[in-house]
């Protein structure tokens, strides 16, 4: 196994890392999505794994502890990612001044042994972030509530993003299948329309493509995040040792930009979060190992 992990490493480019940090708050174990804010500069936005509450965290490259605020009416069965995008049309709907253009989306996606009969995702008007780690008795707005589930079966899905193109929701799945077939990695989309915002309503998700990505959990050739630049041109999607780069074509599918992925192996010890801090830049956090607090990267793949 070592050999073929040195094989697949030598064929990857290596990312430059720019900056790293620690995260300070003493709650956040298991940093496993995050998004950059453009409303609040400096911002990252960020939630824990399984084993949490409905909580939205605020942190920023330095890691500092920026405070939390509660998701009124959320579950946080498997949150693995989140996603800043062009709100979902219930939360367009709302009265002044409940009415956002962009949503916070958290997804509660994660499904280890492909059980789960619909998974939920939601979605919130982006708030004020919190003044500080003292600030933690505030919340969002209420979610707006999507409950969906996938054309072929369950899917363990750790990966989201919103496009700012088509505001349609994309999922990835994390290619660990244990049904039959199960591994492959297969991009999702649900349209913006197909919000009603009613938890009772299911929805199924239309398969856009399988992705040219073999996957490997032995060697970490798994999908643990997505991001889309800001501009909707770029999508990059991580596994724990690499970043796929591309980009968005007819009806979501996503057409590879490099040759080969680029290596981030080494940087994290466990690497789950992927954004776009602006057009060139991606920051990555990743969970605590029990040694040491999550961490926080910002790296810029070769082009």
């Amino acid at each position: 196994m070592k050999v073929t992990i040195l094989s697949v490493l030598f064929l990857l480019q290596a990312a430059t890392a720019r900056r790293s940090a620690v995260m300070e708050s003493p709650r956040l174990r298991e940093s496993s999505g995050v998004a950059a804010s453009r409303a609040h500069p400096g911002v990252l936005w960020t939630h824990n794994d399984s084993g949490d509450g409905p909580y939205l965290y605020a942190t920023d490259l330095s890691g500092r502890d920026r405070g939390w605020l509660l998701v009124p009416g959320a579950q946080a069965t498997d949150w693995e990612d989140m996603a800043l995008g062009p709100c979902p049309i219930p939360i367009l709907k709302r009265p002044a001044p409940a009415r956002a253009r962009t949503c916070v989306y958290l997804a509660d996606t994660g499904d280890n042994i492909e059980s789960r009969p619909a998974v939920t995702v939601y979605a919130v008007p982006e708030p004020q972030p919190p003044q500080g780690r003292g600030d933690t008795l505030r919340t969002t707005a209420a979610p707006s509530v999507l409950r969906l589930r996938y054309p072929d079966g369950a899917h363990d899905v750790e990966a989201i993003y919103v496009s700012p193109r088509d505001s349609a929701l994309y999922l990835v799945s994390k290619g660990r299948g244990r049904r039959a077939g199960g591994g492959a990695i297969r991009l999702y989309r649900v349209n913006r329309e197909q919000w009603s915002g009613q938890p009772s309503d299911i929805v199924v998700a239309t398969l856009v493509q399988t992705l040219d990505i073999r996957p490997n959990p032995e060697a970490g050739r798994v999908i643990t995040g997505a991001a889309i630049r800001p501009d909707g041109r770029f999508v990059a999607l991580r596994t724990y040792t690499e970043i796929f780069l591309f980009r968005p074509g007819v009806g979501g599918r996503l057409v590879p930009t490099r040759e080969r992925p680029c290596n981030v192996a080494g940087l994290e010890t466990w690497g789950e979060a992927i954004a776009f801090l602006d057009d060139s830049t991606l920051v990555l956090t990743s969970e605590a190992d029990g040694r040491r607090p999550g961490t926080i990267h910002t790296v810029i793949c070769p082009t």
